[in-house]
């Protein structure tokens, strides 16, 4: 028996309590599948004239137009497109009886005339409400092929609301219906009926792929619509949204009682909790403490489950003096607050509310402080006064007042509330049933990769590590046949921090559906001087053109010996099985 096996059946055997369970474990073990089919390519035989065929019904297509090989700007970054046709339209358009607004399931795809038979559903972050250019991310940061680029057909949602409405679309049910699931229902048959039209036939394939909340789409995907995909790929998932928003305001709580100034209207500056000097201070000492532990002391946290055992804010930081503050230490109070947030939002009876965090030395990047200083008052309090609590709290003061007052005994709750109008909680609609259990997409001979970054401030890495081990105890101990999960050292919320941020999962997804060839590993860049856009939180020390392999949780790169810059100088190997 290899000693892979021998650590799944370990934590198999963990993860039940039991270890007489360990051959119970093995022989419920799934078989793995045969590949699927790969897709056939195809060529775009109509464009202008999509208009004129009858779509399905409740769907209007306001525009259809050929679109020359050229560029498509994305967030001020111009990403190559082959040449294709643009279809723009929205479905089920409604006026809502609850706020009288209107909505509608807007959407866009591109179709290119190069077709390589597959289908890609990209899903949007945060709360949507924006059609983005159909594109089809392929995973990390920066600039590279696009699923588009590849000769995937691509749709883009708004996941059913303007974007201009802000939260506020939480005040009508079926809005977040569709914000949480219904929307990716709907388009998905619309959007495999619009290919068959353009191309004369449906595609082979069907990749769904998204990062934060496009990430939490994914993981839905792979549950409620496992017959419609054979792919998917879920980055940095937010499959705990509402949770994580919760602790998004506990979090704010914290940092209100370290901080330093106080806003011009009065309310405690959360940025002043923590200067970036400080942050640094912390992210160095983790290295100091855990950077060795994979053979090499490369500015990289490889095993932040040993890292655990090793760091402890309380004692590798040093302890200001009573009104010192000159970036070399912190205070008493200071480490308090940062040891709760990462120990995870809890309730006054101290149970838990959400997931701990993993101590990482993408804790001093840009992305995390935004995160978590800058988001909470804004983004997480519109979200869960309006969105996520049922009934919603339209009443009460927004922004920081709101963050501030929300009651993690009394409020909390409410993100698992129903009543007569909102009759589906924010946990069941935004999160996937039964997530541990993804038995329609494995018996189909569907794949599923995950990753994410494990300095994301905002959605817990710990909580991806732990909704894969309940996903290998689910199958017998290794799920690995058909899903894997790729943490992605110091990398922030999808994207940034110090890391190798730049990867293709994309293609790596596609060879394990249609070929078989599981990936061992994926190599990822840093995106240094000289990128087209670089990630300016690429240290000077590193060459800008350094190569990392991210290996499949459990294992971490190790240093193996050689150019110390390359990924072939490093092995993805077990960790000691002590860690688990």
């Amino acid at each position: 028996m290899t000693r892979q096996r021998h650590l799944h059946l370990g934590l198999c055997a963990t993860a039940l309590g039991v270890a007489a369970l360990l051959a119970a474990c093995a022989s419920r073990a799934p078989a793995p599948h045969a590949p699927l089919a790969a897709a056939r390519p195809g060529t775009l035989q109509s464009c202008t004239n999509l208009a004129a065929r009858a779509a399905l019904p409740g769907t209007v297509y306001t525009s259809v137009t050929e679109v020359p090989a050229g560029t498509v700007t994305v967030g001020g970054i111009a990403m190559a497109a082959p040449a294709h046709c643009l279809v723009q339209g929205r479905m089920n358009e409604r006026t809502s009886p609850v706020d009288n607004q209107r909505y509608a399931i807007g959407f866009e795809m591109r179709l290119p005339i190069a077709w390589n038979g597959r289908f890609f559903y990209q899903a949007n972050g945060g709360l949507d409400g924006v059609v983005l250019p159909a594109l089809g991310g392929i995973g990390g940061g920066g600039p590279r092929s696009s699923a588009l680029q590849m000769g995937f057909a691509v749709i883009s949602a708004d996941a059913g609301h303007a974007g201009s409405m802000g939260p506020r679309f939480g005040l009508d049910p079926q809005a977040r219906l569709d914000y949480g699931y219904n929307a990716v229902a709907q388009l998905t048959p619309m959007a495999k009926n619009l290919i068959a039209k353009a191309y004369g036939r449906e595609p082979d394939r069907s990749y769904f792929g998204g990062c934060s909340n496009g990430g939490r789409h994914a993981m839905v995907a792979a549950v409620r619509s496992a017959g419609q995909y054979d792919g998917i790929l879920a980055g940095d998932p937010g499959f705990n949204l509402p949770k994580a928003a919760v602790a998004q305001l506990y979090g704010a709580q914290q940092y209100a009682a370290v901080a330093s100034a106080k806003t011009s209207a009065g309310q405690p500056d959360l940025q002043s909790a923590f200067t970036p000097a400080e942050l640094k201070l912390v992210a160095d000492k983790v290295l100091e403490k855990c950077d060795a532990l994979d053979g090499l002391a490369d500015g990289i946290v490889s095993d932040v489950n040993a890292c655990r055992a090793r760091f402890d804010i309380q004692t590798a930081v040093p302890t200001c003096a009573a009104g010192t503050r000159n970036g070399q230490c912190l205070s008493a109070p200071q480490k308090n607050a940062l040891a709760n947030v990462f120990k995870g939002a809890r309730n006054s009876a101290g149970q838990p509310i959400y997931s701990s965090f993993p101590f990482d030395a993408g804790i001093s990047g840009s992305n995390w402080r935004e995160w978590k200083f800058a988001s909470p008052p804004t983004r997480d309090a519109g979200a869960v006064a309006f969105i996520f609590s049922t009934p919603p709290l339209a009443d009460r003061p927004q922004g920081l007042p709101f963050a501030l007052g929300f009651d993690m005994d009394r409020d909390a709750p409410r993100i698992a509330a129903t009543d007569g109008v909102f009759r589906e909680s924010a946990l069941s609609f935004m999160t996937p049933p039964d997530a541990a259990n993804l038995s329609a997409l494995r018996d189909r001979g569907g794949r599923m990769i995950v990753y994410h970054g494990t300095s994301d401030p905002v959605f817990s890495s710990d909580d991806t590590a732990a909704w894969y081990g309940r996903l290998q105890a689910a199958n017998g101990g290794d799920a690995s046949s058909f899903a894997r999960y790729f943490p992605v050292p110091g990398m922030n919320h999808c994207a940034g921090g110090p890391a190798t941020d730049q990867f293709d999962m994309l293609s790596a997804l596609v060879d394990w559906v249609e070929q078989g060839k599981a990936p061992a590993s994926i190599t990822a860049s840093a995106r240094g001087a000289g990128s087209p856009v670089p990630n300016a939180e690429v240290p000077a020390n590193w060459s800008p053109q350094r190569t990392r392999p991210l290996c499949p949780y459990p294992q971490v790169a190790i240093y193996t010996g050689g150019d110390t810059e390359r990924a072939s100088s490093f092995a993805c190997q077990s960790p000691a099985p002590w860690i688990f």
